[in-house]
């Protein structure tokens, strides 16, 4: 392969040339082809169940650029059962542990289900975001036999299965029972049932519900024997093979996939490469998001960020900005990043349209095509208004409750980012309410980290000092100037650097009143982050 620029010189370009060079070694047919991701309806869709859809779509837009038919299937696992009861959902649902989560009730009572309400949550973010998928539903897929010959091939070679998991992962659980759950004829529950020999004339497995080790504690069988039908859906296979069947079932040739699951996935290619003759799809792995104290955000975790947590303060756009901006490599997030994703965009959307210069040809391709990607390939027509996020905040803070709108009107066009007789468009306005929601919700200041100067870092050091014993916006003001004088700054760009760390801007609101506005201490706060992140960065330089 060439190593000219592919399409719009994203991975994801390169990704989708990769596969079509692939499929063409493999002699299989370039008709339609399928990227898939899983939807989760267990739990909370967190922001990396988002990641799935967002990077397998942007394989699929570029597929469809270089003139292939393409679509991305959104699977969704709504066949799974109950393993644990979500953090901030009642105790009430551990009756329902071991249950297919669609034969669990919806506490809402806006869905005919749990499963339906938890994947409707994501399906939600998939649409605000762009995201076009054909849903497709593992109860569904099973109950309509779409999976009926993958299933019949793996428990007539369970034996093989079973070899195939203990090679791989060490366990031996599959060489004494069936890669398939049955759900229980009598009390209801799936994975309490030991699934013990296949029937293939009938089309059933025999087995018991005696019960079974899940998350730690003993989930208890109701002691049942009986048979169940694969055939109408009468049980699901296990996750070693049922991730083969989907694809060969629907002809899957590429799916992304978190390093949380790379067993599966490892033994899921074996037993659809040996055992379904199919070889398995193109993937691609990637690493996980973290929350700040280190730990894996997840529903199971109890530390569920979802994606409608990000929509009260940012853009579609600012999340899937996040989600394509890198690939590889452990990110720590949480909400406060919000601002930094919303500034990003609107940087990137300076250079696609010309209002800020890339440093070569090749990174301007790079830019603008992440731009469009976040986009879904189609990108406004001009460019947003760009008030920087943490001014938004500011202003939102300070607005007298009789007319908002005017209030900020005025004091953007004071500052240059409204002309004379502009008033707020729906992007704006938009922008508005994400700050207003964030002004709610958090005191915090999302400050910029810059590199400063010996000089610089003592100014800001001193000032943090007086910050802590002036209370007066002029007197705040005066101490400016006369730190900036005593350490021999030119006093405009000491502004600039400030207003940058504070705003993410060269210019803004009169500083003394503005500190006192968003709180002493979330600025002093803000001014220490950025002085610690600059002292870190001078050490590794020096080191």
């Amino acid at each position: 392969m060439s190593d000219s620029t592919i399409g719009r010189g994203t991975w994801y370009d390169k990704m989708a040339a990769k596969i079509i060079e692939r499929e063409r070694k493999l002699g299989r047919s370039l008709g339609l082809i399928r990227t898939e991701m899983g939807l989760g309806a267990s739990g909370f869709p967190h922001i990396g169940s988002l990641g799935d859809a967002a990077r397998s779509y942007a394989v699929t837009l570029a597929l469809k650029e270089q003139g292939y038919k393409s679509e991305l299937v959104a699977f969704c696992d709504d066949k799974d059962g109950l393993r644990k009861v979500p953090t901030g959902l009642p105790k009430s649902l551990e009756k329902y542990l071991g249950f297919p989560v669609t034969s669990v009730p919806d506490l809402n009572g806006c869905h005919e289900s749990y499963g339906k309400h938890m994947s409707s949550l994501l399906l939600d973010a998939l649409d605000k975001c762009g995201i076009e998928y054909h849903y497709m539903s593992a109860k569904e897929a099973y109950e309509k036999g779409w999976l009926k010959e993958e299933i019949r091939t793996l428990l007539l070679n369970a034996k093989k299965v079973g070899e195939i998991v203990k090679e791989e992962v060490g366990q031996e659980r599959y060489t004494e029972v069936l890669p398939y759950f049955a759900v229980c004829g009598n009390c209801g529950r799936l994975y309490t049932t030991k699934s013990l020999e296949f029937l293939p004339k009938e089309t059933k497995v025999v087995y018991v519900c005696e019960g079974m080790e899940i998350r730690g504690r003993r989930l208890e069988g109701c002691g049942f024997k009986g048979e169940a039908d694969v055939s109408k859906g009468e049980g699901k296979l296990s996750w070693k093979g049922e991730f083969a069947a989907r694809w060969k079932a629907l002809d899957i040739r590429f799916e992304a996939y978190g390093k949380d699951i790379a067993d599966s996935v490892r033994i899921n290619d074996r037993i659809c490469r040996e055992l379904l003759c199919f070889e398995p799809p193109s993937h691609a792995k990637y690493e996980l998001f973290l929350d700040k104290s280190g730990k894996k955000i997840s529903k199971s975790a109890g530390n569920v960020f979802t994606p409608q947590v990000w929509f009260r303060y940012g853009s579609p756009q600012s999340l899937l900005l996040l989600m394509l901006k890198r690939f590889v490599g452990t990110r720590t997030l949480d909400v406060s990043d919000i601002p930094s994703y919303m500034n990003e965009l609107d940087s990137l959307e300076d250079v696609y349209f010309g209002r800020k210069q890339a440093k070569d040809e090749k990174e301007l391709t790079k830019i603008k095509g992440l731009y469009e990607y976040c986009w879904s390939l189609k990108p406004p027509a001009k460019p947003c208004i760009h008030a920087p996020y943490n001014l938004l905040t500011f202003l939102t803070k300070m607005t007298p409750p009789e007319d908002p709108e005017g209030f900020i009107t005025e004091k953007l066009r004071s500052y240059g980012y409204l002309q004379k007789n502009q008033t707020l468009d729906e992007d704006l306005k938009k922008r508005v309410e994400y700050a207003r929601n964030w002004t709610k919700d958090f005191e915090a200041i999302k400050e910029t980290t810059i590199s400063l100067t010996e000089e610089e870092r003592s100014a800001i050091s001193e000032l943090i000092e007086l910050l802590k014993v002036e209370n007066e916006p002029e007197r705040i003001q005066n101490a400016i100037f006369n730190v900036a004088k005593k350490h021999d700054l030119k006093l405009g760009d000491f502004f600039k650097t400030l207003y940058t760390i504070l705003l993410g801007v060269t210019q803004g609101p009169k500083l003394g009143p503005y500190f006192l506005a968003m709180g002493k201490q979330n600025v002093i706060n803000a001014l220490q982050r950025s002085f610690n992140e600059t002292r870190i960065s001078t050490q590794s330089h020096t080191s």
